[in-house]
């Protein structure tokens, strides 16, 4: 995959994550892709997919799929 560009991604972090210093940082504003990162590692690497590819994901979580 490309690199892509993220310099206008906004961060957040879920309102469930403990004072947020175990969790990831979901960037869902760029046009096309949905980024992922560590929160302890803002300079790590960052997954992107899809919007679908991540709506997909989080119903499935929502619904209880995933095992989880």
């Amino acid at each position: 995959m490309d690199t892509q560009d993220l310099r206008g991604a906004q961060w957040h972090i879920s309102s469930y994550s403990a004072n947020g210093a175990t969790c990831v940082e979901v960037a869902r504003n760029l046009s096309s892709l949905v980024a992922v990162r560590d929160s302890k590692d803002r300079q790590g690497p960052v997954l992107t997919v899809t919007r679908r590819a991540w709506s997909a994901f989080t119903d499935s979580i929502k619904h209880g799929g995933l095992g989880l």
